[in-house]
């Protein structure tokens, strides 16, 4: 497995992983006092596609990079979408819930350089 293979790989489970977590929190169930039902339900859906990408990366080595691009950019949009709920004040606007769309952004930025920079053959 190829190094890029495996920073993608590796992006896409903490991502995965985050938004996972971001769900949970905004349900209650993680902590208390940051519920926001549409916020759940969005990170949850994009913690099932980036679910998904990860599983097609792991089972078609050679679709790994259009995967992670797909799946990465479609969280992006959702990500960009959460936050212009809270710029326009309808989503929660809490500081540990900037800090998470920060996390978000950045790791979500990272991997589709890592996917964009790498050649096709860079990732089987």
């Amino acid at each position: 497995m190829s190094h890029t293979r495996q920073k993608l790989l590796a992006f896409l489970a903490a991502q995965v992983a985050v938004f996972a977590l971001a769900s949970l929190a905004h349900r209650g169930i993680l902590v208390s006092g940051y519920e926001h039902a549409r916020a759940a339900v969005a990170e949850t859906v994009i913690a099932a596609v980036l679910a998904v990408g990860l599983v097609v990366c792991l089972i078609r080595p050679a679709a790994t990079r259009a995967a992670a691009l797909a799946v990465q950019a479609f969280a992006l949009l959702g990500v960009c979408v959460g936050l212009l709920m809270i710029a326009i004040g309808v989503g929660p606007r809490t500081g540990p819930d900037l800090v998470l769309h920060a996390v978000m952004l950045v790791t979500l930025v990272f991997g589709l350089l890592t996917a964009r920079r790498a050649g096709a053959s860079a990732v089987e």
